[in-house]
């Protein structure tokens, strides 16, 4: 049987369907993709494909057809059973398991795919499929609809067009269900249990890459898929690289450790967590300042993570706080609005203050509409993580200060998951402790 309850699955295919309003999806899964010789990286399923079906097995297709009637809407294209290809590479659930466990309304061979499409596809208003993203599909899919652009020529009856799937996906993915907000919950309460187990034994370790061990393997132990992307584990001026993944420096005790880390679970839910703690216990005058001034920046921007509010008013929020307090310590000058509008704050911190957070860790969803910014709904996960980081990579803009020495080195990021509840944000991420207090001993 099937880990996940299929009804979840169910109910996702009833209001997809329902937007599709006489349209053929065609939903892709995820293929093996080659890591060296014969050695494949760990399958991970296309998010948009688990979403509507749960089947986490590759070379797999879904089609949803509104324009069929109730039991004929969900077909899926598995690999069939065989037994040499199942003792080398595990268990496969096959047609008929794809019918019994996955309920699709017909399921056949993925080799069938080109035979049964357009049949399947005949009669509908619209082919929903994602270009540019499949192509190995696609080849198939164009030819199809070629073909059925020449009978629509001559019947009137038929696809004229191909719509992308995320106009109705992306919309969908991006409020959480009551179900996704329980499971969100389980992947960052256990990421922010990773986190505590770090501070609470950073003193015993030497290598960031001991720190990255104990991390994933504390999630493999929770019974989560595994880290939802490469943990960074960055000590001292490594932390001013923003995607540090070599993890391989020595602990120096007067330096940051700063860790950006989160699971993945069984489904897929991520968490996405980032602490930065002192390796000796204490903070020095200078990572103190900075500590605080990025900590002030998350909590007020966390309060404006509200219903009606917006991803850049969070952005925002933070931003002003930062700048403000940089020009407090002498490396920023001059007006914040000045410093804001013409970016003279980017060599201190050049990216956004957030991200939406559910099935991939950027989540989909679009965070402005045109001229338009998306207003924050509850149900909504945002991360919010603003950082400061000193260092020679990016030059000063002129007529801002040189950075003393004192100052270089020094890299911070804090981020939490926040659910958007109406006037009161909810920290996910919560039990793990980020206070001056909390972090020194």
């Amino acid at each position: 049987m099937s880990n996940f309850d299929n009804k979840v699955f169910e109910k996702r295919r009833e209001i997809f369907l329902e937007k599709l309003e006489g349209k053929a999806a065609i939903i892709p899964g995820a293929n093996l993709v080659k890591h060296h010789a014969d050695c494949e990286y760990p399958f991970r399923q296309d998010s948009n494909f688990w979403y509507l079906t749960g089947f986490d097995e590759p070379d797999a297709i879904a089609l949803f057809l509104s324009h069929k009637p109730k039991g004929e809407r969900f077909i899926l294209f598995v690999s069939p059973k065989d037994i040499i290809s199942e003792v080398w590479h595990g268990f496969r659930w096959g047609i008929e398991g794809a019918e019994k466990e996955f309920k699709a309304d017909k399921a056949h061979s993925i080799n069938e795919l080109r035979d049964f499409l357009p049949g399947y596809i005949e009669g509908c208003d619209e082919v929903v499929f994602s270009i540019g993203k499949h192509p190995l599909i696609e080849n198939i899919v164009l030819e199809i609809f070629s073909r059925q652009l020449e009978k629509r020529s001559r019947s009137g009856i038929g696809a004229n067009s191909i719509k992308s799937p995320e106009i109705y996906l992306n919309e969908m993915r991006l409020i959480k269900s009551e179900f996704e907000i329980m499971r969100m919950k389980e992947a960052v309460n256990i990421s922010a249990e990773a986190h505590e187990l770090v501070r609470k034994s950073i003193s015993s370790k030497k290598n960031e890459r001991q720190i990255q061990g104990l991390i994933e393997g504390f999630f493999l132990e929770k019974g989560a898929r595994g880290p939802a992307y490469n943990s960074i584990v960055a000590s001292g001026d490594n932390a001013c690289i923003l995607h540090y993944t070599s993890n391989n420096s020595s602990l120096n005790k007067e330096d940051l450790l700063l860790v950006d880390a989160g699971c993945s679970l069984t489904d897929y839910y991520n968490g996405d967590i980032t602490r930065t703690i002192p390796i000796g216990g204490k903070f020095s005058k200078e990572q103190k300042a900075i500590y605080e001034i990025v900590l002030n920046a998350q909590k007020t921007a966390i309060k404006s993570a509200v219903t009606g509010s917006n991803s850049s008013t969070v952005h925002n929020a933070a931003l002003i706080i930062l700048v403000e307090g940089l020009k407090e310590i002498g490396l920023l000058s001059g007006s914040t609005e000045e410093i804001i509008q013409n970016q003279l704050y980017k060599h201190l911190y050049m990216h956004r203050t957030g991200h939406w957070l559910g099935l991939d860790v950027h989540d989909v969803g679009a965070y402005r509409m045109g001229d338009y910014e998306v207003p924050l709904q509850n149900g909504m996960i945002l991360t919010v993580e603003p950082g400061i980081y000193i260092s020679d990579r990016i030059p000063v803009p002129e007529g801002q200060p040189n950075i003393d020495e004192k100052w270089k080195g020094i890299g911070i990021r804090i981020e939490d998951d926040v659910l958007i509840k109406d006037s009161n944000p909810e920290v996910l991420s919560i039990a793990a402790l980020k206070e001056i207090s909390d972090l020194e001993f």
